[in-house]
């Protein structure tokens, strides 16, 4: 479901003012601090030579790491001792790249460059500050940390001044300090990658920096209003800085950290088609390099497949395995992987947001195995039909079975019970389930057992319990993951303003039929 989330981001994301610099600087640390580990297309050199010292070094083993997604592959190790710590190949291959060293358990302590040299010597202090860092045979990391450094003490800067701002006896001084303080690192930037300009650093800062957003509606748009047009092209023109034919960059933090937040931030609360076509937009870009590609898709695709709570995942989940994976856009994928992919794709179109709703006939707690006595889950008159899979074994479900049965008696006890709860049991001791149900009084359609016409989990792809699927009038499923027992009315009224025609929607008359055939049986 789509939400009012591209407020929100365009008040994170667009560096307009002064008075965001904060926002500004914190945001560069970030993309400066954790983003390097660039592969050069150059021929890398042979050989390196890389000491570390300080007092705060204790004895023991360390690592060079490279990063690789949220990860990091270790390229080398070596002891320190009495506080120094060296690391000399001299024939290893080490491309030019940016680094981390790594302590005793492979933890992160700082990023480091290799670009204009292989031999050379880093001091830090015992919290790792940029401004800490003496650096001797390597012009690339002394500006690096000169930079960082610089961002550091702006950010604490403005930090103060912001503070100062909340005083109206201070504000007008406080935003002049801030347009000062705004001025004096604008030019400091452009003065940095104007001397820096050929160091891996400068050329990774200005690849992975924000895309600017226009003030004003371009002429002849059509759109009225400008943050929701704002926010439409900062998701489109989200990669236009990142070269993505080089497909070195996967070797970058920064490219995770970009490609991370782009599909679970930035797109999170944008419906399956919406993040498809932005999927599509930045996939087509790499596919022809099967390297980038398989980047992608191999951190996206199961994060949509595996997600238990954001509504409609499964759908680009099926999407981007339909056109890439299934479409033989990947080379790499086996037989066995693809044939496992066609099988998930296949179980999870059947619960898809949209599909229709597979009846169920299931006994109640009477157990009649006459099939003519079974109970349907889609003949009630109810606009709204709540699929509840649960386990009297499951203290989750016995918590939310409570929760769902005030709200039902609620709504019922008001005369508003606009939907009907198919609550199945998914336990195979069919007595224990039925004593759990008479015990406590549970007042829904109660079915349960081995009597069912079809299997169930299949499908409806039920995978555990609790699991709640939700189906409208006419019975397609609009929702398949389990909410809160408080978010089930916020959802419903959701879904009928983006769905005006369901508002005052009543079951079609097959289903009326299948009532009238429920009485008469009775």
């Amino acid at each position: 479901m789509k939400q009012s989330y591209d407020k929100c981001v365009l008040q994170s994301e667009l560096r307009r003012h002064a008075a965001a610099f904060v926002a500004k600087v914190a945001g560069a640390l970030l993309a400066v601090a954790v983003c390097f580990a660039m592969l050069a297309p150059a021929q890398a050199q042979n050989g390196y030579k890389i000491a570390f010292n300080s007092p705060s070094l204790a004895d023991g083993t360390y690592y060079i790491g490279q990063h690789f997604r949220d990860k990091y592959v270790v390229r080398d190790s070596s002891t320190a001792k009495n506080n120094a710590l060296l690391f000399n190949q001299k024939t290893a291959h080490m491309p030019k790249g940016v680094y981390t060293l790594l302590d005793s358990k492979k933890s992160k302590m700082f990023d480091f460059m290799v670009d204009d040299s292989r031999n050379f010597t880093i001091s830090f202090d015992a919290q790792h500050s940029n401004a800490g860092m003496q650096v001797k045979g390597s012009a690339a990391n002394t500006a690096m940390y000169a930079y960082m450094a610089k961002l550091d003490w702006a950010q604490a800067r403005a930090k103060d001044i912001n503070a100062r701002m909340k005083d109206p006896a201070s504000k007008t001084a406080a935003q002049d300090e801030m347009d000062a303080l705004s001025k004096e690192m604008k030019s400091f930037e452009e003065n940095h990658f104007k001397t820096h300009k050929n160091h891996l650093f400068t050329q990774l800062v200005q690849s992975f920096s924000t895309v600017d957003v226009p003030e004003t509606l371009p002429a002849g748009s059509g759109n009225t209003d400008l943050r929701e047009w704002q926010a439409y092209y900062y998701r489109w023109h989200y990669w236009d800085n990142v070269d993505l034919k080089d497909h070195s960059l996967i070797y970058t933090p920064q490219l995770f950290d970009k490609m991370n937040y782009y599909f679970f931030g930035l797109l999170y609360y944008q419906d399956a088609d919406t993040i498809t076509l932005y999927a599509h937009h930045v996939l087509d870009r790499v596919a022809d390099d099967s390297t980038m590609l398989r980047y992608f898709l191999d951190f996206i695709v199961p994060n949509y497949e595996r997600s238990t709570k954001n509504i409609g995942w499964d759908q680009v989940f099926v999407n981007l395995v339909r056109d890439y994976y299934l479409s033989g856009k990947c080379p790499w994928a086996t037989e066995a992987e693809l044939f496992n992919k066609r099988q998930t794709v296949d179980f999870l179109s059947q619960s898809l947001i949209g599909a229709m709703g597979q009846e169920l006939l299931m006994a109640d707690t009477n157990q009649s195995e006459n099939p003519a006595d079974w109970i349907s889950s889609h003949a009630f008159p109810q606009k709204y039909v709540m699929l509840w899979f649960w386990d009297p074994d499951c203290s989750h479900c016995k918590k939310q079975t409570a929760e769902l049965k005030v709200l039902y008696d609620s709504l019922n006890m008001a005369g508003n019970k606009i939907f009907e709860v198919y609550a199945v049991g998914y336990e195979s001791d069919t007595q224990k389930w039925l004593k759990y149900v008479r015990d406590h009084k549970l007042p829904f359609v109660n079915v349960g057992g081995p009597n069912v016409n079809i299997d169930y989990q299949e499908a409806y792809n039920v995978h555990g319990a609790p699991t709640m699927i939700l189906l409208n009038a006419d019975r397609q499923i609009i929702m398949n993951k389990t909410l809160s027992t408080n978010n089930v009315l916020p959802f419903i009224r959701r879904y009928e303003e983006l769905h005006p025609e369901q508002a005052n929607r009543a079951p079609s008359k097959w289903q009326l039929l299948g009532i009238q055939k429920m009485k008469i049986k009775d």
